[in-house]
């Protein structure tokens, strides 16, 4: 038996056919979106800006998947018809207004050039003063919704957009019977789903996106929504009541999509969730296992029993019950850049390819800690956790008149350890168990040098996920355990997912250095912050070339 997964991410979508049995990966294809800057529309005069088409979703998935199909079916043992399952990943925050027929407007020629009409990407921070609103009202009107999301909303979410698109453009709000995560829409589409209503939405992007609990009766109330704007407030009776996690299904593959994928028809259709939180699935998620998902951001994924108490976490995205694993409480961190830092230094400012990456990397590599005399902020998109301030802009202190480009490189590749350190104190400060890391991602994978200033920098063993497609494969979980194939998710994970044999441990003499440069980190971390308005930076620059003279002795 096999499971299909399907992961929607920034630039693509991948369709990836999985054999159950062990996770055995039989085929792949991946489908670059062609509309905008590497599949995302940007508008020159605000930087903020991200969207997508959702046209580009549709083709995507017709083409990864059948190309997925093709690849497979060269693989001995593997049939169509022994297919059982689809499950579906996405990026989010991602929401997309649609009409009453569960049409995006931007597949409508009338809307098809409007930035508005079009899916807001999760890296969309246009909703800054929107945010703010919701954060202030919140914490006098309903303080007990942002409490699970670490006292702050972000602009990246659900709420802060959909507001954001009734002030700057009321006549896509207003033409938009309602809105529908991504995550939510794809296994919609795959269902025939032709009404917003009908839709079977996820608790993972309902309640780390939209502020969703069973413990306040679902979405925010209308007297809170209403307070924000009248038209939010009649909104919700166009959304959903209810929000579910992955034990239950999104719906059954429909004719219509059957015939055009070369699948049989109804066929289960997992629960929609974000990439990363599949992603923690597919690389064995449990409780005391941390998942760091690297990409173009990185999100932080972990689980405590359902059982137990946990205590909300400032500074943390999210904690869902539900969101990841079934039984489970899910709890998100991240930052908001991480491979984009290194993209946008190696091709923007030094106007390299794929072949500088790999040559910055080599040099950098030979670099021991703390011998440019650099220290970074990794806030270039913003602070997600635990500062939450999406306001907030990169730095590099220390350079001199001889600082080299690879240099530069490793002190960005630092900065983002970090910020990764900082994340882990924060959740383990609040009893979260973290025995092992896991991480996945193409970083992860082909990036040694990475992987042990992180394992350096944090102190933890980091260990790399056996898949290099682990959302994807975590999406073929899901939809395994639903169709039948496991009896749970633990089953199916230890089956399905495994790490690879390689793990990288902390250097002692260079944990040594990193942990004084984590100090200076931290000080200028939580001045510019906000977090110590008093801190004195005077020692900074001069502690740092204290630091590199030792190193280069």
């Amino acid at each position: 038996m096999f499971t299909l997964g399907i992961d929607f991410g920034t630039n693509s979508v991948r369709a990836l056919v999985v054999r159950c049995a062990d996770g055995e990966e039989m085929g792949s294809a991946v489908f670059n979106y062609p509309s905008g800057h590497q599949g995302v529309l940007l508008d020159p005069k605000d930087h903020n800006l991200a969207r997508q088409f959702p046209g580009d979703y549709l083709v995507g998935l017709e083409k990864s998947v059948k190309g997925a199909l093709a690849a497979a079916a060269k693989k001995r043992g593997f049939s169509r018809d022994k297919v059982i399952g689809i499950g579906v990943d996405t990026t989010g925050s991602s929401p997309i207004p649609v009409d009453a027929k569960n049409r995006p407007l931007a597949l409508d020629p009338k809307w098809r050039k409007n930035l508005n009409a079009q899916c807001w990407l999760w890296k969309d921070h246009t909703s800054l003063n929107e945010s703010s609103q919701i954060t202030e009202l919140s914490s006098h009107l309903r303080p007990q919704y942002i409490a699970k999301c670490g006292n702050t909303y972000s602009s990246e979410w659900f709420w802060s957009k959909v507001l954001h698109c009734l002030r700057v453009a009321p006549d896509v709000f207003d033409a938009a019977y309602s809105w529908v995560e991504l995550a939510d829409w794809i296994p919609s589409v795959l269902g025939g789903v032709e009404k917003p209503e009908r839709i079977t939405r996820g608790v993972c992007c309902a309640g780390h996106k939209a502020l969703y609990s069973d413990e306040w009766g679902g979405l925010p109330d209308k007297e809170f929504l209403g307070r924000l704007d009248p038209k939010l407030a009649a909104l919700r009776d166009r959304l959903y009541e209810k929000a579910y996690d992955a034990t239950t299904a999104a719906g059954k593959l429909s004719y219509a999509w059957a015939e055009k994928l070369g699948l049989q028809p109804n066929l289960p259709i997992a629960i929609g969730e974000m990439d990363v939180h599949y992603g923690a699935i597919g690389c064995g998620v449990a409780e005391g296992v941390l998942v760091k998902v690297i990409g173009t951001s990185t999100c932080d994924c972990g689980v405590v029993s359902a059982d137990q108490m946990i205590r909300d976490i400032p500074g943390i995205c999210g904690i869902v019950k539900g969101a990841i694993l079934p039984g489970f409480y899910g709890i998100e961190a991240g930052q908001s850049a991480v491979g984009d830092i290194f993209k946008w230094w190696v091709e923007v400012v030094c106007g390299g390819d794929a072949g500088l990456h790999a040559e910055l990397t080599k040099e950098a590599a030979r670099q021991k800690p703390g011998q440019s005399g650099l220290l970074a902020l990794d806030w270039n998109n913003g602070n997600r956790t635990v500062l939450v301030d999406p306001l907030l802009t990169g730095l590099l202190l220390g350079q001199t008149l001889y600082t080299t480009k690879a240099e530069i490189y490793r002190a960005l590749i630092e900065a983002t350890a970090f910020g990764a350190r900082a994340i882990l104190e924060r959740i383990k400060e609040y009893e979260v168990p973290v025995q092992r890391i896991v991480c996945a991602g193409g970083i992860a994978e082909k990036n040694p040098m990475l992987m042990q200033i992180y394992a350096d920098i944090t102190g933890c063993t980091m260990q790399v996920s056996g898949s290099s497609q682990a959302c994807a494969l975590g999406s073929a979980i899901s939809a395994a355990v639903l169709a039948g194939a496991h009896k749970n998710f633990p089953a199916a994970q230890k089956a399905m997912t495994h790490v690879l044999p390689k793990s990288y441990r902390p250097n002692s003499a260079n944990q040594k250095v990193y942990d004084d440069l984590y100090r200076l980190y931290r000080r200028v971390h939580d001045a510019f912050g906000g977090v110590d308005r008093n801190a004195d930076l005077s020692r900074v620059m001069k502690d740092l070339l204290v630091i590199k003279h030792a190193a280069r002795r």
